[in-house]
């Protein structure tokens, strides 16, 4: 067989797989469990926000962070169940994800700005991945798990290894990033782009870019100051300045007016729960 052929045949395979990629992720399965995935995401932030809100009324036992909140819904009632949802929910949205970093972003003309879309989507459908595995174990430890959510000790056996202290730092650099890309899209409204804003009603539409803006902003602070936490770790080469969701939410309690400023953190991470069950019904897929 001539390299002509055996290129042409790998191709074929190329054309057919991509073709195959395309037909799933439009398929009604992929829809359904996508939309199944922003709905979990929208349950877990609203409950990350009522904890938030308990730790600023002066109950630190609370946990604010995704551990937190699947712990509230294992202690109630069909709590198993609604978990199971969640983990289904969580592995279609990164399903979605990594087919979308795989054949999607097709409208984008540039080239260029089409791969660096694609790699994005990737590297979220990974993170969906992983939380979806962490989702699986809390299920499978009947909600026993005793990690904390909080990435301390994950960053201890990063900076252990050679050359880890520099990784973490440009990890922490890469959450900043995110966290300021929240805030841009917050101020600009350019996550309503995403919507099928032509079946929303206008009041529908101006509420969701209200809700939408506040929990953007509120999000991108978190993960901003987050990435800062996790920057300062490397910088002192010490993993317990390392700190997630919860630990940034309880830094802010401790500044001055941190009662106030950490409510109106939780109310804005509450609201980017209900945003993302707008999304889950209104998304462009």
């Amino acid at each position: 067989m001539s390299v002509h052929s055996v290129t042409h045949a790998g191709r074929q395979v190329v054309s057919a797989g991509e073709s195959a990629a395309r037909r799933t992720r439009h398929s009604r399965a992929t829809d359904l469990t996508a939309r199944l995935g922003f709905a979990a995401r929208g349950v877990v932030y609203l409950l990350i926000g009522v904890l938030a809100i308990q730790i600023a009324r002066g109950n630190p036992d609370e946990q604010a962070n995704r551990q937190g909140a699947l712990r509230e819904i294992a202690d109630k009632p069909f709590g198993t169940g609604l978990l199971v949802l969640i983990a289904v929910g969580f592995a279609g949205y990164a399903l979605w994800r990594l087919l979308e970093g795989a054949v999607g972003h097709r409208e984008e003309a540039d080239t260029k700005k089409r791969a660096v879309k694609r790699a994005a989507s990737v590297i979220r459908g990974a993170i969906y991945l992983v939380i979806t595995g962490s989702t699986i174990t809390f299920l499978a430890s009947d909600g026993a798990s005793s990690s904390s959510g909080e990435p301390a000790p994950y960053t201890a056996r990063v900076m252990a290894h050679s050359g880890g202290r520099w990784l973490v730092g440009a990890i922490g650099l890469v959450v900043v990033g995110v966290g300021v890309g929240m805030l841009a899209k917050g101020v600009t409204t350019g996550f309503e782009e995403k919507l099928e804003r032509a079946r929303m009603r206008p009041a529908l539409l101006r509420a969701a870019r209200r809700i939408g803006q506040v929990g953007y902003l509120a999000r991108g602070v978190v993960f901003g100051l987050a990435g800062v936490f996790v920057v300062k770790a490397a910088v002192d080469f010490d993993p317990d300045e390392a700190k997630g969701f919860d630990g940034t939410l309880r830094s802010i309690a401790d500044q001055a007016y941190g009662q106030v400023l950490l409510a109106c953190c939780a109310a804005g991470l509450a609201l980017f729960g209900a945003y993302s069950f707008i999304e889950a019904r209104y998304r462009r897929l």
